[in-house]
């Protein structure tokens, strides 16, 4: 096993703008559907299989299945609850303002979520004053509190009442992180309102605040301030920005808009983008605290008010692709507009789920074409270089990691991916050369990088040279990264090949306690015990790796140890 099998590949090898994770817009490809699943005869059947599928994380074939059940029971309220959250998940969010409704009258046990559902529905068909009111039953969680607000404000200014809408952000000034909730979405409704000088007065509230603006305020934020004539301060927002994410073209209509002197449109212009953009907020919070599908209901209840919402887009596209719904996401990433500057990233995800798929050929073809259509940008070859890489074509890989690396003009700290991926790429294909000198300045433009301090050096100790610096370089990585079983494993390799076997076992089992099911380390453990002693477990350890599926060199390579090394007398083992 070389080290490339062993270190945790970083999936996007170009650090830029937040939420670039994975986009859309590509016609390139077109999502395959699955034949529809047949739902049985009985309320029960229907409600066992709809909780299978959830538990497969199948949202759509379980509301297929409850949807068959409530047929039967359309009053019964277990199902109309559990019917309007998981149509929620799988985008049908008109099918689950109805039941969501239907079940709060059912029995309304103040399930918060429920509420947002139906004033979400509300808001969208224009209901303002029913909106404000089903918002005041949602309860007081600890998301609600914050989120409510900002909807319920939301639905005031639909309802044309602007100054009650203030208010209702003023519950939100009670500490730093929701004052500027408040005054972000304040700036929002005055500029929708052309109050020119309230917009422009809460958005330097918010700058203040927030001086390293994410992306979607510097958008935001600038086109209010370039609009007022606001010119220099707008581009310093931008600067701040771009100094936050270097490289990033995110920002590029709002550049060409300010150096053109040209005014950009507003992107809220009514109540019910305003909504939208809450919800996004919403859905941003709940997926930083691992709730999957409350973050999940509300990108999607987001998706609903605006369907053309790039950020959001993604936001939930990368949710779906989290949770393996491949061809869900890349439904969503397809309906970004191209003229959007996030349309690029978001056919290099559809790539990226393509393959995930089992579609190589038509994720290989979309990243070519996406190369050949932007010439100057290193992304498209980036990703294709990860693609041929987890296929195993590392000599392939490291010519599009150099297409990569050609386009990205001079190296700046945010290329060491760049070149650890090629690195990686370049030592699997046996050109250690220049696997080495891609290690060696991705740790000049990033030093003390841990994955690329492990991989050098367990590369190094894997050639038996340089032990002694790999082993200093191996044990900094430990301690900036104590929890990872790969780079464990390297320590404990590096001291059994430096003769230092009694300490070698105590590290090579953590490493196995924290990844058990890797073929590699159980080996390295097996060498281990055997050295010291310990026959009878280094046999386990290495019936162990074979258990666990090793690649063909090192199954040979166990089987060979297997056979040659029978036990001895029990008397002859340490104690």
């Amino acid at each position: 096993m070389t080290a490339g099998d062993r270190c945790p590949r970083t999936a996007r090898w170009l650090c830029g703008a937040v939420l670039l994770l994975a986009l859309a817009g590509c016609d390139d490809a077109v999502a395959v559907t699955p034949p529809p699943v047949v739902p049985g005869t009985t309320i029960t059947g229907n409600y066992l299989a709809a909780r299978h599928a959830r538990i497969d994380g199948d949202d759509g074939d379980a509301a297929t299945f409850l949807l068959a059940a409530l047929q039967k029971a359309p009053d019964d309220p277990m199902l109309l609850g559990r019917s309007w959250l998981v149509l929620t998940l799988d985008g049908r969010v008109g099918e689950a303002v109805d039941i969501a409704r239907r079940y709060l009258k059912a029995e309304d046990d103040g399930a918060p979520l429920a509420h947002i559902v139906v004033a979400t529905g509300d808001i969208r068909a224009g209901r303002f004053v029913p909106a404000i009111e089903r918002l005041g039953s949602a309860g007081q969680s600890p998301l609600m509190a914050v989120l409510v607000p900002v909807l319920q404000a939301w639905a005031e200014f639909g309802a044309g009442h602007r100054d009650q809408a203030e208010a209702t952000l003023g519950k939100l000034r009670g500490n730093p992180a929701t004052t500027l909730l408040a005054d972000v979405h304040a700036a929002w409704m005055a500029d929708a309102a052309g109050d020119e000088a309230a917009a422009v007065n809460y958005v330097r509230a918010a700058l203040k605040a927030q001086p390293e603006p994410w992306l979607r305020l510097a958008v935001l934020a600038g086109g209010i301030l370039q609009r007022a004539g606001h010119k220099d301060e707008a581009q310093a927002v931008y600067d701040a920005y771009l100094q936050q994410h270097p490289g990033s073209d995110l920002l590029g209509p709002e550049l060409v808009r300010l150096k053109s002197g040209k005014p950009p449109p507003r992107d809220i212009t009514d109540a019910r983008s305003g909504a939208a953009e809450a919800l996004f907020d919403g859905a941003g919070i709940v997926g930083r605290q691992n709730n999957r599908d409350t973050a999940l209901a509300l990108g999607q209840l987001g998706l609903y008010l605006r369907p053309d919402f790039p950020p959001l887009q993604i936001l939930v596209a990368d949710m779906l692709e989290n949770d393996d719904r491949f061809a869900d996401a890349i439904r969503v990433y397809q309906a970004i507009a191209r003229s959007d500057p996030l349309a690029i990233s978001g056919r290099l995800g559809v790539a990226r789920n393509l393959d995930r798929l089992d579609r190589f050929d038509e994720a290989q073809a979309t990243l070519r074409q996406l190369a050949a259509e932007h010439p100057d940008d290193p992304e498209p070859y980036g990703e294709l270089g990860d693609l041929l890489r987890r296929h195993d074509r590392f000599a392939d890989a490291v010519v599009a990691y150099d297409q990569a690396v050609a386009r990205s003009g001079t190296l700046e700290p945010r290329h060491w991916q760049l070149l650890y991926a090629r690195g990686i790429a370049l030592e699997r294909s046996k050109q250690w050369p220049r696997a080495e000198a891609d290690f060696l300045k991705a740790l000049e433009l990033q030093p003390d990088q841990p994955y690329v301090l492990n991989y050098l050096g367990y590369s190094w100790v894997e050639q038996g040279q340089n032990l002694d610096k790999a082993e200093a370089m191996i044990r900094k990585a430990v301690e900036l990264e104590p929890n990872d079983g790969y780079i464990i494993d390297s320590l404990g390799w590096v001291l059994f090949r430096l003769g230092h076997q009694d300490e070698a076992v105590v590290q090579l089992e953590r490493a196995v306690e924290i990844r058990p099911e890797d073929a590699a380390i159980n080996d390295h453990l097996g060498d281990a015990y055997w050295a010291v002693g310990r026959q009878r477990e280094a046999r386990f350890q290495w019936e162990a790796a074979l258990a666990n599926k090793p690649e063909p060199e090192l199954k040979t390579a166990i089987e060979q140890k297997l056979a040659d090394r029978p036990l001895r007398a029990a008397s002859a083992e340490r104690p």
